[in-house]
């Protein structure tokens, strides 16, 4: 009663006073009144079994028992253990007393009899012991309901329980003899074990030393492997316990009953297209199980054991059963399939054997038959579900993980079709090799404007080009035929991926919600298919910098605010690899202008800010952890299978941490990604530290003075570059000899202070000069733009004007025409009226025309003069404002457009 005497507060505060539990206390005291004093046997039974009932069904009565019937009930479990019925009724009581009642919940701050009763019961390491001692008990029910009590004890105080059974001798021997009763105390008792054993070594490896992988395996097959239900989930619960993190368990597991009765468990028996609920459970588990055996154990010799673990697996031809289930069984369900797939991607890690087991291993029957590998990508192609493709992704980077090998027979397959197939529809692809199919997939996404199947295709070619530079190198030299022949010749693959990746962020543009929000991850992996391809890479980096826009769009995208941060920060990662990784020394396209481009399109503070931006983002942060598979228990079986798939549900909003982003960038690529970005800052800030090897802003003195002569400008250019270079040797000079002086008071920090104050002042000075120089070439540049423009506005009016007048001119001949057309009526008229004046009017006409057209061609000879005039001054303009920069023809754009109508009219007419 000591330790009840702690709850009575609890107990008054849950009944708010005494009157108002009043009539539970007195009720729960006299039945235990009747039941320890009692007489009369039936009488004292009869008392029990009201107890029960009351217990049961109040809430109130539960409190009351927890605070003053556990001394009594449990003296009854010492001293009368032959009466049976009595027994029964104390572990009903007990079993009712622990079990929360579900039509009594009350608010969530309120004390959970039923909690307290439990910490009550096993406070006292001699009631575990007396309860353990009832399993000894023939009578099925003491039993039964014992192991239900422990079970309780077990959820809700497993550290306290597992210590006390520790503590009592054949403790666990008694639980594990339970497995060999009858079935239902057998469950209770399993599922009483696998309750014990997930976190409790010692109480796990007493469980392996009395058998427990034998009797696991033979209740399984008893039960009918993955077809029986919950019993057979419950075993291999228990049997993933015994054998996570713990590499003794498991070669013992191999050493005595070996894999084969586990891998038995994965053969699809009766009907292979019936997949219940249970049955997926009981295959998840299974697959999980040989998860554990590949990742092996926490103790040294950790990877012998895993290694060792993966032959033998391989050798029982488990191979076969994980790509029946995730390949072949496309009836299967999604979340099986998935596990089969990481089960492989797993067995094949690190494991050169296997890895050529996996690369010649054919799926299919004749004549259809097909290597795994392409049957693998075809999923990755085609899957409708995101989970499906990071599975078999998965595989695929464990395949070409640390196998150059491997990844050269992949990249020697890559063989570009025509343009008929390469756009042919995705279901013809099954007599393509796996390069063909790869570059079906990534081209295939242009002729319907959806780049899923390209980017899924991008993530599997970075596989394949990682850390290999013979399958860069091959891949570069693929060239693509143009979709449109009309449009140019062909150009090569990385091209045509950079140019996905600006069509990508253009959808992203024009249409903001059921394409482009699911498909958040389409750049990022395009993305980090470049930045793979340019590591120590240098042709891949003068390949993407051979087209000019390429480094614009890249600059463009690094600052564009309407990407995500893990976009604009592996643009910035782009940036910088064509920086590090840049050997050209050719103008335009070597570092120098590369970090130039980046200073003044960007800043080089705003661009190191992205990487910073990138590094907080939950995908490389470093307190991203690689998370451990969920282990399937009870709790969550039923809502796991339930589940299909949550590409669809978590995918729409654009996370950063969505969860192919998390998938596709693992810790790998982010330990890269941080090395790299050290490299880049430091590279850049070395190039922009030093002096420039060209003139950034041409000076004034460059540029040619009106009247100048081309002999003269000639001679000013060359002892302006004279003047240049001399002041140039002369700072070598004093660079040389500063940096002697320094190197010789090296040590003397007076010295190294003055120095680098100096050197600060200098390197000041020279930024302002040439800020300001900048600045008034800038305002220069602004002024004689604006000068051109009103000169070519000034000519446009012009023009306009004497597109009037030749129009004019052109209605004034039109007239005479008509007047010359009216003077022949005339003329044939008289003829015919028989009048003799015929040859005066012919003189007439005669000189008329003639002096009307010398008039005309004066009139044209001068403006023609005057056009040519204009012309000549509007082709210098043009060529002056080409120089600044600007477009001609939108300049001068509907000048002259219908001045050619008139003059056409004339030369008809002539």
């Amino acid at each position: 009663m000591d330790l009840a005497s702690r709850y009575k507060g609890v107990v008054g505060l849950v009944f708010g006073n005494e009157n108002s539990a009043s009539n539970e206390d007195s009720y729960v005291e006299r039945l235990l009144d009747r039941i320890s004093n009692g007489v009369l046997a039936e009488d004292r039974r009869t008392a029990m079994a009201e107890l029960q009932s009351v217990v049961a069904e109040s809430h109130a009565a539960k409190m009351a028992f927890g605070v003053m019937g556990f001394p009594v009930l449990m003296g009854v479990l010492k001293e009368e253990r032959e009466d049976v019925e009595m027994i029964r009724g104390v572990l009903e009581t007990l079993v009712s007393a622990l079990t929360p009642s579900d039509h009594a919940k009350g608010p969530g701050n309120e004390v959970q009899p039923a909690l307290m009763n439990t910490d009550l019961l096993a406070r006292e390491a001699e009631n575990i012991s007396l309860l353990l001692s009832l399993l000894s008990e023939e009578d099925f029910y003491v039993r039964y309901y014992t192991l239900q009590i422990l079970t309780v004890l077990l959820t809700n105080s497993p550290n306290r329980l597992q210590e006390a059974i520790l503590t009592i001798p054949r403790g666990i021997t008694r639980l594990m003899d339970m497995l060999m009763d009858r079935e239902v105390i057998r469950n209770e008792a399993l599922l009483l074990l696998t309750y014990l054993t997930r976190e409790a070594e010692e109480i796990q490896k007493i469980v392996v030393f009395e058998g427990a992988f034998e009797k696991i395996f033979s209740i399984i097959k008893e039960e009918g492997g993955s077809d029986g239900g919950v019993v057979v989930q419950d075993c291999l619960e228990l049997l993933n316990n015994l054998l996570r993190n713990n590499a003794s368990n498991q070669i013992l597991l191999r050493e005595t009953v070996g894999f084969d009765a586990l891998i038995s468990i994965l053969k699809l028996r009766g009907s292979a297209y019936s997949f219940t609920q249970q049955k997926t459970i009981n295959l998840l588990s299974a697959l999980e199980t040989i998860n554990l055996l590949m990742v092996g154990g926490a103790e040294p010799g950790k990877d012998t054991n895993k290694l060792t673990n993966k032959t033998v697996l391989v050798q029982k031809k488990v191979l076969d059963y994980l790509l029946m289930l995730g390949v072949e069984s496309q009836w299967a369900p999604i979340d099986v399939r998935c596990g089969a797939l990481r089960c492989i991607g797993n067995l094949i890690a690190g494991h050169p054997k296997n890895l050529d087991a996996l690369a010649t291993k054919f799926l299919g029957e004749e004549p259809q038959v097909e290597p795994a590998l392409n049957s693998i990508l075809r999923i990755i192609l085609r899957t409708s579900s995101v989970q499906e493709f990071m599975a078999a992704d998965h595989v695929f980077k464990s395949f070409c993980q640390r196998n150059s090998d491997g990844q050269a027979m992949l990249a020697s397959t890559l063989i570009p079709q025509p343009h008929s197939m390469t756009h042919a529809p995705i279901e013809e692809d099954v007599n393509m090799s796996f390069g063909s199919m790869l570059l079906h997939g990534l081209t295939l996404s242009e002729s319907d404007g959806d780049l899923e199947t390209c980017c899924r295709a991008a993530s599997v070619l970075s596989h394949v080009l990682e850390d290999n530079i013979q399958c860069k190198e091959r891949v570069l030299r693929i060239e693509l035929e143009s979709p449109m022949p009309s449009l140019g010749a062909a150009e090569p693959l990385m091209h045509r991926m950079v140019k996905y990746l600006a069509l990508a962020s253009s959808m992203k543009n024009k249409d903001g919600k059921s394409r482009s929000t699911r498909k958040v991850y389409v750049q990022p992996i395009i993305l980090k298919l470049l930045v793979t391809w340019m590591v120590d890479c240098s042709s891949a980096v003068q390949c993407f910098l051979d087209s000019r826009p390429h480094l614009t769009y890249l600059l463009e995208l690094v600052s564009n605010p309407s990407a995500t941060v893990c976009i604009r920060g592996l643009a910035a990662v782009l940036l910088g690899e064509c920086v590090i990784y840049n050997k050209s020394s050719e103008r335009g396209k070597d570092a120098f202008t590369v970090v130039d481009a980046i200073s003044k399109k960007v800043g080089l503070s705003s661009y190191f800010l992205k990487f910073d931006e990138m590094m907080q983002t939950f995908i490389f942060s470093s307190e991203k952890q690689v998370e451990p598979h969920k282990r399937l228990m009870r709790s969550a079986a039923a809502s796991m299978a339930d589940i299909d798939d949550v590409d669809e549900q978590d995918s729409s909003d654009q996370k950063e941490d969505h969860p192919i982003l998390s998938s596709i960038f693992d810790s790998s690529f982010v330990n890269f990604v941080k090395r790299v970005e050290k490299d880049i800052r430091e590279t850049i800030a070395d190039i922009y530290s030093h002096p420039k090897s060209e003139v950034a802003v041409v000076p004034a003195e460059m540029d040619q003075k009106n009247g100048e002569s081309d002999k003269d400008y000639i001679k000013r250019l060359k002892s302006f570059l004279e003047k240049q270079c001399s002041e140039i040797q002369n700072l070598l000079g004093r660079n040389a000899t500063l940096a002697e002086e320094l190197a010789k008071t090296g040590g003397s920090s007076q010295n190294e202070q003055k120095a680098s104050g100096g050197s600060e002042r200098v390197q000041a000075e020279t930024l302002r000069r040439d800020l300001q120089e900048a600045s008034q070439r800038i305002e220069m540049l602004k002024a004689e733009k604006a000068k051109i423009e009103s000169e070519a506005s000034m000519y446009q009016n012009l023009a306009g004007k004497m597109e009037s007048d030749l129009k004019s001119l052109a209605d004034a001949y039109n007239s005479l025409e008509q007047a010359n057309f009216h003077l022949e009526k005339e003329v044939k008229a008289l003829k015919k009226g028989g009048v003799s004046a015929v040859p005066d009017i012919e003189a007439i006409k005669e000189e008329a025309r003639e002096e009307a057209q010398k008039e005309s061609e004066a009139e044209l000879n001068d403006l023609l003069v005057c056009l040519g005039q204009e012309q000549n001054k509007v082709e210098k303009l043009s060529a002056r404002l080409l120089e600044l920069g600007e477009d001609v023809d939108k300049l001068l754009e509907g000048i002259g457009d219908d001045m050619g109508l008139p003059e056409d009219d004339e030369e008809d007419e002539d």
